[in-house]
């Protein structure tokens, strides 16, 4: 932190967006908009932090791509589910912001001819059940995109995590299907999609990305157009603050000089969690999430949420992420596991033997669980029709598990259910007593003790030719087990902010000319989470609300009408 009566600025804009994921980037686009000179600074050598990593979902309510499908949810509706999520510990002046102006900030994003979202119809809210939870969802993704057309910015782009063999991709809704490639007919005609996609991709040399990535590239490209300078390379080294308090400014280093950057109207902190910072983890987060098996980006180690301490700032959730039951591959490197929890023929123990939540459930819960019991590690048990028909950690129905897996402990194969046990060093008794109890159940097609298959969104990934999609016994030799990591997706804690993103201190009074968006900020979600891209939304839009009101746009009202229309049926 600076404190400087009469600075001098190497360089000065309106508005000064530290971080490039989808929230930085929208904020940047929304100040833009507004007339504001803007500027995005990046600590990475990429953009797209954590956004460019994820699966790209955006869960915003009543976006225009709902409405335009003749889906408006009522604003009391959406309150409510957000409320039952939140249990009061989020403010209800937050809920509505985001409700009231989230499609707004969607329009505004489609204002960019990059720019266009597509509906992932059937993709569950995580809780439907919840009064105003909606089965079909609310999420949207970009279509597939060539990143050729970033033309010199390609360089700039991160990885592709989503992309298959031969250049193969795939969006959410297509691997909804492609994890059925063995049970159903919609999932064997992938085979001849993935097979035209291949062939098409060498043919016209195309670079497709899809999810996160395609998002970033294609918010990359609608910077561009608006003349946003992107600065890669550029770490923050603290806040300037001015004689009032109020924060006028940034230190940076660039080309590995030291920088001063000023900002008439605010700074905005979109440097995303503390999930690399292995410090903060040892600090903040509970016992058994502790440990770094985090798919955030490498660069997010708590800078923004550092730099707002250090001005005073209150901080929330610190000991909660957005928590993703993994596997660690050998070498290193996480693998999620998303829809693998929700096929049948596997139960998921702990080191007793014993089930301890339902497997299919949303991963925050499923690891909130798994944290509370301190069941670390636990082990997904599967049986040989399960490893034929389903795939599981990236291994696709019937592939070969890589020996690596097994010299490093992570999977164990056995002739019987006892044979595994004593390899994961598991109770034999327990084990036996719960996969016999576990397919009582499964024949049945009800699990009695943790209600497994009962939710639309476990529906999502399960299997639909069994009665219950995500029950069927475990029975045939030989049996896996794969270890079970407490991973996450980022952290969940951060920055106190109002409803405009400005950030706050411990009293309720404001630190002038400082916002926060992302995971920088104390989640909006609480300890929830509400639906596929229920991060990057609420990025999206604080991002977009910390930038109107930089520019002077306070007390505003939303544009869109939610007319719950008199025909409309709860079927969102």
């Amino acid at each position: 932190m600076t404190h400087d009566s009469t600075p001098a600025f190497d360089h000065e804009y309106d508005f000064v967006v530290i971080g490039s994921g989808g929230g930085g980037m929208a904020a940047a686009l929304a100040a833009t908009h507004e007339g504001a000179s803007t500027v995005v600074l990046e600590k990475a050598s990429s953009f797209g932090g954590s956004t460019g990593l994820s699966g790209g979902a955006v869960w915003i309510p009543n976006n225009p791509e709902l409405r335009r499908r003749g889906h408006n949810d009522s604003r009391d509706s959406i309150l409510r589910y957000l409320e039952l999520l939140t249990e009061g510990e989020v403010p209800r002046e937050r809920l509505e912001a985001y409700v009231d102006h989230g499609p707004d900030a969607m329009e505004l994003l489609e204002g960019s001819p990059w720019l266009e979202f597509l509906w992932v119809k059937g993709y569950s809210d995580y809780h439907p059940e919840f009064e105003g939870g909606r089965p079909l969802g609310r999420s949207v993704e970009v279509p597939p995109f060539d990143t050729r057309k970033l033309g010199a910015l390609e360089k700039d782009l991160g990885p592709n995590l989503l992309v298959g063999p031969m250049g193969l991709w795939i969006t959410s809704k297509d691997y909804h299907h492609m994890a059925m490639v063995t049970r159903t007919w919609k999932g064997r005609s992938m085979i001849a999609v993935s097979m035209w996609r291949v062939f098409s991709n060498l043919f016209r040399r195309r670079h497709m990305a899809t999810g996160g990535r395609a998002l970033v590239a294609r918010m990359r490209l609608a910077l561009q157009d608006a003349g946003i300078p992107l600065w890669l390379d550029t770490p923050m080294t603290g806040l300037i603050q001015g004689d009032a308090g109020r924060v006028i400014g940034v230190t940076i280093e660039r080309h590995g000089k030291p920088l001063r950057i000023g900002a008439r109207r605010g700074v905005l902190l979109a440097t995303g969690g503390f999930e690399h910072n292995t410090e903060m983890r040892e600090t903040y987060l509970p016992e058994g999430g502790q440990v770094n098996h985090s798919l955030g980006a490498p660069s997010n180690t708590g800078d923004g949420i550092n730099a707002g301490i250090e001005l005073g700032a209150a901080i929330d959730f610190m000991d909660d992420a957005w928590w993703m039951p993994s596997v660690e591959r050998p070498g290193g490197s996480t693998i999620p596991l998303v829809s693998e929890r929700a096929i049948p023929r596997q139960l998921i123990v702990s080191s007793d033997g014993n089930r301890f939540t339902n497997e299919a459930a949303p991963y925050v819960n499923f690891v909130h669980d798994q944290l509370e019991g301190k069941h670390l590690p636990a082990w997904c048990i599967m049986d040989a029709r399960t490893r034929a028909r389903y795939p599981f950690a990236q291994i696709m129905p019937g592939g070969k598990i890589p020996q690596a897996f097994y010299d490093a402990g992570i999977v164990h194969r056995a002739a019987t259910i006892s044979e595994l046990a004593d390899k994961i060093g598991v109770n034999a008794d327990g084990l036996n007593t719960s996969v016999t109890r576990f397919n009582t159940f499964a024949a049945q097609g009800k699990d009695a003790d943790f209600s497994r298959g009962e939710s639309a969104y476990e529906h999502y990934y399960g299997d639909p030719t069994l009665k219950n999609p995500n029950l069927d016994p475990v029975t045939k030799a030989p049996f896996y087990a794969f270890r079970i990591e407490a991973g996450d997706l980022g952290t969940k804690g951060g920055l106190v902010c109002d409803e405009h993103a400005r950030v706050l201190r411990e009293d309720g009074t404001l630190i002038n000319g400082l916002y926060a968006t992302g995971n920088t900020s104390a989640a909006v979600m609480g300890r929830e989470y509400a639906g596929p891209g229920a991060t990057i939304g609420p990025s999206i839009v604080f991002g977009y609300l910390a930038a109107r009101h930089a520019c002077g746009q306070h007390g505003i009202r939303p544009t869109t009408e939610y007319a719950h229309s008199p025909g409309h049926k709860n079927e969102v």
